[in-house]
């Protein structure tokens, strides 16, 4: 059996990849760290290979960005740069809410309603980890029922851009005002609302685009 087969590279370099990613939306690799491949695979306990690839991912999704023959560097929060990531988001899920409630049945709307519950939970506790991942599974049973993978794979990529800023903001805004608006969404498509479920959508990720301008441009 070969053990060199190109899929053990394949899933090393998404390791790292997803490591990474999160670490730099946790906050772990802060905004304008200088971070180094070789540095990075031994933490990990990978080569530089994966860890080079992953980095390259990260650039092109705008976690990082790189100076030839001087750094590579976690990007800073900038606001304009956050804002045109939300603005995309949020229609995104303009469309999914649009496709998804007519297809939605009790099973969507109870997934739905139980991740509300554990993020009012996770707010109320100041848990910021569980908060966003309970957000992330609400509005994926919207992008999921859709059926569209290139709406689900721009969510995807641009997602982690806003999410660096809640974790930044988190606790200085009232973030208990999305309970309501998720309960206004999740009421919207059990009564097959889609006009309804499309505005509430909107004013959720509108607030997000608005915390854009809160990040640190420095």
């Amino acid at each position: 059996m070969d053990v060199l087969r190109p899929v053990g590279r394949t899933l090393l370099r998404d390791r790292a990849y997803d490591t990474l990613r999160e670490a730099i939306v946790r906050g772990d690799l802060p905004p304008g760290s200088v971070v180094k491949d070789s540095e990075l695979a031994e933490r990990l306990g990978l080569s530089r290979a994966p860890v080079r690839e992953a980095l390259a991912r990260l650039g092109d999704e705008g976690l990082v960005e790189t100076k030839p023959q001087s750094y590579t560097r976690v990007t800073r929060l900038v606001s304009r740069v956050v804002r045109d990531a939300a603005s995309v988001v949020r229609v995104m899920h303009e469309l999914a809410a649009r496709t998804a409630v007519p297809l939605l049945g009790p099973e969507g709307i109870r997934a739905m309603r139980e991740a509300n519950e554990r993020f009012a939970a996770a707010v109320l506790a100041a848990d910021v980890d569980a908060a966003l991942r309970a957000d992330d599974e609400l509005h994926d049973v919207l992008v999921g029922a859709s059926g569209n993978h290139a709406l689900a794979a721009t969510v995807e990529r641009y997602t982690p851009l806003i999410r660096r800023v809640e974790r930044h903001l988190f606790g200085d805004a009232d973030t208990c005002v999305s309970v309501a608006l998720h309960t206004r969404l999740i009421d919207a498509c059990e009564a097959g609302d889609t006009e309804e479920a499309v505005r509430v959508t909107t004013e959720i990720w509108r607030a997000l685009e608005e915390l854009a301008d809160e990040a640190t441009d420095s």
